[in-house]
């Protein structure tokens, strides 16, 4: 188990490297829209060729660009130092800090609505298999499942708005212009984050429901469950107790890479509901040509996904003892 623990962290940092370079290198390829983004702000230049030059400097463009990479990868690994935006001049580990707790609070907050909504509906439509409940339950998760959540979220906003015939919408469903920190005021943190955590569980639980069904339809199959019902044992005992940790064990891959791509993948509804968290900031980023806050965005997302993808592995073993890594 050790060595196979080792082996996957090394090829993580492999792959890391690999997501490293590749956007440091993509975000080069035109390094000149961000100098002549900075030069359209300003009111007054005399010399066009010598004010490009001075706001290359500033920024450390004008060094080649092996340079620039290896100054880059060497800060990196030696200091863990992902440089200063090149808008606030702030430090961009400094910026991701304050804005990762509300990115995990949205991802995490919306996972739980997930599990919440597809445990009970996926063991319920396994066990009440091609019965009226089981395609109406099917019905209702095939359609968040093809429902973009960017056009989920619209709908249920303008749906609402409608619904309420013009009056305001529930403070859980408005975005609101300024953050509240959770330990702060629980009660309006929750206002700004339940919002957009039920409209993208709502879709995640999609994904999870139809995985557990089909893995509870699979070991209700099996040879051990027939005889924990041939023992007259309850429906719940041998749904819950027999039938439902076994299924959970591919769940969990599932769940894992979930959990990854949600915490990182919520820009749409952050931007939609102004969640000030990663992918509000990388947008904005992104829109100014900000290389060094985009580059640490992905490598918060990669080291993110690789990790919790290992920590889903080594999982596995703790849920089922037959699994042995070599």
């Amino acid at each position: 188990m050790q060595q196979y623990i080792l082996r996957r962290t090394l090829l993580n940092l492999f792959v890391i490297f690999l997501v490293i370079s590749g956007v440091f290198l993509a975000l080069r390829l035109a390094p000149g829209d961000v100098v002549i983004s900075r030069l359209a702000q300003q009111t007054q230049i005399e010399d066009f060729e010598a004010a490009k030059k001075v706001i290359k400097q500033d920024l450390g463009l004008d060094k080649p660009l092996y340079q620039q990479y290896g100054e880059y990868l060497g800060g990196l690994i030696t200091q863990l130092d992902l440089k200063d935006s090149f808008q606030s001049k702030k430090p961009v580990s400094h910026e991701l800090k304050d804005r990762v707790g509300p990115t995990i609070e949205l991802g995490i907050l919306q996972i739980i609505v997930a599990l919440l909504v597809a445990t009970p509906i996926g063991i319920i439509s396994a066990i009440r298999q091609d019965t009226w409940m089981d395609y109406f339950l099917r019905f209702f998760a095939i359609a968040f499942l093809g429902i973009p959540v960017f056009v989920l979220a619209v709908l249920v906003i303008l749906g609402t708005s409608r619904f309420l015939g013009g009056t305001p919408l529930p403070d859980w469903l408005t975005p609101h212009s300024t953050w509240v920190d959770f330990f702060d005021n629980p009660i309006e943190n929750l206002k700004r984050v339940l919002g957009p955590a039920v409209i993208g569980g709502l879709g995640t639980g999609a994904i999870i429901m139809r995985f557990l069904r089909s893995q509870m339809l699979e070991v209700l199959r099996q040879d051990y469950v027939r005889t924990a019902w041939a023992k007259g044992l309850k429906e719940r005992v041998v749904v819950i107790r027999h039938a439902l940790k076994n299924a959970l064990i591919p769940v969990l891959t599932v769940v894992g890479l979930l959990l990854g791509t949600v915490v990182s993948g919520n820009v749409i509804l952050e931007v939609i509901f102004r969640v000030p968290g990663i992918g509000f900031f990388a947008v904005n980023a992104i829109a100014q040509s900000d290389f060094p806050v985009v580059q640490g965005v992905v490598l918060l997302v990669a080291v993110t996904l690789v990790f919790v993808n290992l920590l889903v592995d080594i999982a596995y073993a703790w849920l089922d003892p037959r699994i042995r890594y070599g």
